[in-house]
This record gives C-alpha cells, sequence and structure tokens, in this order.
C-alpha cells in the first residue's frame, strides 16, 4: 500500500508544476499550433502531447542522461544532446525562415560583390514545403571532404509553398534553385548538361541566322547524350538533382509570367516598352589606349575587377569591331576589355592615353550559348528575342517554333512525356495542338549584362525553384586584396541587398 501510495503521489507530480510552467507549455503549444496551421498539414498536431510532455508532464525521462555519474560518457551525451538540438533547430529555421548565401560570381557586380554573405528571407515568397525531406541542413547538395550526396533522394514530396509576405517583383534580386540543373555531368558542371549534349552531338553547327527543326534538336541532344555517356572518363557520372537541391543562384528579376520581354542593342523591353536599368548596371567596354596598359593597382582604383579585364590581342576581333587596328589591319594601339558601369565608363573616357572606348556588341562569342539552344546561331546575349514569357493558367499553341521555346517546361518542369511524329505534337501519349501552363515562371538577369550567366543562357526560372530573396549583407571578403589590405569590407556589413 505504502509503495501504491508513492506511485500515485509520483503520477500527480508529473502535473503538480509552477504556474509559469503551465503558462509556458500553453505558449509553445499557440505557437505550434499557429505554425501547424502555416504549414498546412494537420497531422502534425499528433505531436502536441509530446510537447507538452517535454515542457511540462516529463513522462519520458528527457534528461536522464544528466544522472550519469561517469564523467566521459556524460560529457559524450552532452555534446550528442547539443548537437541533435542544433541540427533540428537550424533544419527548421533553413527551410522555413531563412538561410545564407555566399556571392560566387561577378554577375551581379557591383550591387552585389564577390565575397558578400547573405542573409536571404524564405518568408518573403513564402517558403517551400522541402521536395527532398531527409537532408543535412547547411550543405545544399554535397557533403564536403567525403564528398558525397548530404540527402537521401526518397522520399520526394510534391511542390507546395506557404503563405510568405509578397511575390516576385520587377527589380527584386531573388535567390533561386539553378533551373538547368537537375542533370550533372560530376566533372563537368559548367556548362551545364544541356548545353554540353547540344555542342558535344556529331551534328554540324546550322548555319548563321538559322533555327533547327525541332526534330533535328531532340537528334542532336539525343546524340550529345549518347557521347558523354561514351565519354564517362572525362564528364563523370551523369547524376539527377530534385529541384531543392540544385545549386543556388541568385539574380535580378526582369521579367514577370505573362509579359513578353525582348533585348535590343542591349536595351531591355518588357511588352514593348523600354526598362529603366539597375542603378549599378555594368557593361563590356573595348578601350583603346595610345600604348598604355591598364595596370592592377590602377583598376583597383577605378573599383574595375582583375578577372574580367584583360588585354585583346585577336586582331579578327579587333577588325570585327573596328577598333585598335587600320583599314589595313595594321595595330594604332592596345585594347582592352572592362567592365564598366555609367560612372567608370566616364572616368575612363576622361584618360589622356585613351584614344577610343566602344560598347562590346554582338562578336561571335555572342553566339556562344543561348535559350533556347536551337536559337544559338539567331538571338544573342545583346538582342534576343521577342519571348513569351509563360504565366500559369495560359495557354499556347503547339507549332513547331513553340516546341523550340517551351520543351523544357512541358517535360522537365510540368513532368509531362513530349513527342513529336509526322508534324503532330503528342503529350503524355495524347495528341494535343495547345498547352495550358501548370506554373508561373521568371526571367532572371545580372546586373553585370556582359559577364552574367541568366535567362539569356538557360531560360525561364520556375515558380517552384524560388529560394527567397537577399535582405542584408552580414559578411563580406574581397578576392582582390590580402588580408591586410582590405580583404574584410567593413563597410559592407548589414547593407541592404534589396536593391
Amino acid at each position: 500500500m505504502e509503495q501504491e501510495s508513492k506511485e500515485k503521489e509520483t503520477f500527480r507530480d508529473h502535473f503538480n508544476r509552477p504556474m509559469r510552467k503551465w503558462v509556458l507549455c500553453a505558449i509553445y503549444v499557440i505557437v505550434y499550433i499557429l505554425f501547424v496551421a502555416w504549414v498546412g498539414n494537420f497531422w502534425w498536431l499528433l505531436l502536441i502531447p509530446l510537447i507538452v510532455d517535454m515542457v511540462l508532464t516529463k513522462f519520458i525521462p528527457w534528461t536522464a542522461w544528466k544522472k550519469i555519474k561517469n564523467k566521459t560518457l556524460y560529457t559524450i551525451c552532452s555534446w550528442l544532446d547539443a548537437i541533435v538540438f542544433a541540427l533540428v533547430a537550424v533544419y527548421f529555421i533553413n527551410i522555413y525562415l531563412f538561410q545564407n548565401y555566399q556571392i560566387p560570381s561577378s554577375s551581379l557586380e557591383k550591387t552585389l560583390l564577390v565575397g558578400d554573405y547573405l542573409f536571404v528571407s524564405k518568408v518573403a515568397y513564402g517558403p517551400r514545403v522541402p521536395n527532398t525531406p531527409l537532408s543535412l541542413p547547411l550543405v545544399q547538395n554535397t557533403l564536403p571532404i567525403v564528398n558525397t550526396r548530404s540527402y537521401i533522394e526518397k522520399p520526394q514530396w510534391d511542390y507546395h509553398r506557404l503563405k510568405g509576405f509578397g511575390n516576385v517583383q520587377r527589380g527584386d534580386i531573388v535567390v533561386f534553385n539553378f533551373p538547368a540543373g537537375d542533370t550533372v555531368p560530376l566533372n563537368v558542371s559548367n556548362p551545364d548538361y544541356y548545353t554540353l549534349c547540344y555542342y558535344n552531338s556529331l551534328g554540324a553547327m546550322p548555319p548563321t541566322d538559322s533555327i533547327i527543326s525541332y526534330s533535328e534538336y531532340r537528334q542532336r541532344m539525343k546524340t550529345g547524350a549518347e557521347a558523354i555517356a561514351y565519354n564517362a572518363n572525362t564528364f563523370g557520372e551523369v547524376i539527377w538533382r530534385p529541384v531543392d537541391k540544385r545549386e543556388n543562384y541568385v539574380k535580378r528579376c526582369i521579367g514577370l509570367p505573362g509579359e513578353t520581354l525582348e533585348i535590343r542593342n542591349d536595351v531591355v523591353y518588357i511588352n514593348g516598352q523600354a526598362l529603366q536599368d539597375p542603378p549599378q548596371m555594368q557593361h563590356s567596354y573595348y578601350v583603346e589606349t595610345d600604348g598604355t596598359v591598364f595596370t592592377a593597382d590602377y583598376l583597383k582604383k577605378l573599383d574595375i575587377r582583375l578577372d574580367e579585364s584583360y588585354e585583346i590581342t585577336n586582331p579578327e576581333l579587333l577588325r570585327y569591331m573596328a577598333i585598335g587596328v587600320d583599314t589595313l589591319g595594321r595595330t594604332t594601339g592596345r585594347v582592352f576589355r572592362l567592365s564598366l558601369t555609367k560612372a567608370s565608363l566616364q572616368k575612363i573616357q576622361a584618360l589622356p592615353f585613351v584614344k577610343t572606348v566602344k560598347q562590346e556588341t554582338d562578336t561571335p562569342d555572342a553566339y556562344a550559348t543561348i535559350y533556347p539552344l536551337a536559337y544559338s546561331q539567331r538571338w544573342t546575349v545583346h538582342n534576343y528575342g521577342p519571348l513569351y514569357i509563360p504565366k500559369k493558367g495560359e495557354t499556347i499553341t503547339l507549332t513547331e517554333d513553340n516546341l523550340l521555346r517551351y520543351e523544357r517546361i512541358i517535360t522537365a518542369y510540368e513532368h509531362n512525356t513530349l513527342d513529336f511524329r509526322n508534324g503532330h505534337t503528342y503529350i503524355n501519349g495524347e495528341e494535343a495542338s495547345t498547352y495550358t501552363f501548370k506554373m508561373d515562371y521568371y526571367w532572371m538577369m545580372g546586373d553585370n549584362r556582359d559577364n552574367s550567366a541568366d535567362s539569356r543562357m538557360w531560360g525561364f526560372v520556375p515558380e517552384d525553384h524560388i529560394v527567397g530573396r537577399p535582405v542584408f549583407i552580414f559578411f563580406s571578403t574581397d578576392d582582390q586584396h590580402g588580408w591586410g589590405d582590405g580583404h574584410i569590407r567593413f563597410n559592407r556589413f548589414f547593407k541592404s541587398a534589396r536593391k
């Protein structure tokens, strides 16, 4: 009887907690219920008894390890407890609230610089429920050192985005998953797999200013894929990555769903209206001097990146651009390619040793890689389109030309099978003359227009690839300076990253 009385008293003690514990438990439960309502998965409400027990009743001995007498074992358990808690906390914060992102390239110079570390808000556009729930936080797709996947591919959840503070607007700087990063040869990540297929096919390049047929395009891609598979020693294993495990990119949103985009002589037009340039936008220029060389120190003073500044020595290119050579092809000066903002352009033009400055136009390189790939001998990064940006619910007529433009949307992003036989289109095995888009799509470009791999090369960004919006820079390093010479850019700490 005495033992039974003690057990009853112990059971009552589980509920005999100070009022502050009850209040704290109520707060946790209310916050959790609000979170579940936001997520929309009400099965998670079954975990409420577990939360109540962790905070209040403690029927499960959650901290039993604290009674361990062995110091070594106690230390191990305390570390495990802290690590598990941190991993769970970081996992949910990284998915639903924010993540950090480092600027790896100069595509947004001078708006965002190489070496800027960004605080990226997931709630700006609404966080995505993860497609790949079984993954480690803080790594995108590959574990460092061991070089293996940081996620388990199955299960895969369907795309679902929670309510956010707003939608993607024109001019927003946006972090997103690389759309062409679904299929990756591990030894060659740049250019993307589809560009590799196109240019590793056995067929000859089409003549300038022509577009190959859709059937020719499909054959070219098939042949290229076979060539990559055959040369596995060069390209490595070809793997597939889920949407949320594709590499993160950051660009500026230029075109919105339902709009028509065109670029004429580097001016972007939306629905026929010229778009205002971002304030820090850069273009590439060919600068002829009287023989004077732009030294590294001089370029640093002008705030011009060294890795995008070089001398042009190809006489054919100089003749093509009509700079630095006379009518007989003889050199008249030294020519440098520099990436310049409007402000730095004015400084360059005012230099006494500068003879001529010409903006880069459609050089042979401008035709190298264009979306869609079948247009790579017709459109360029300087003169592009017009191209309609798909909007959810909008319907297009399926022509052979439209198949070249929107095949990737129909197959890769919206998961249909597509076949084209004898002039007829078949989607999911049934003949179709039209197609209705299931998602919204966006057009992303870099502010450093002539040094940016963006939508002009790999196409539309589907809504399910949108990650979030940068809010501010929390750290910044300059790879062009040493540790004792301005390597850490303190003046960029906590600077806004929204413009």
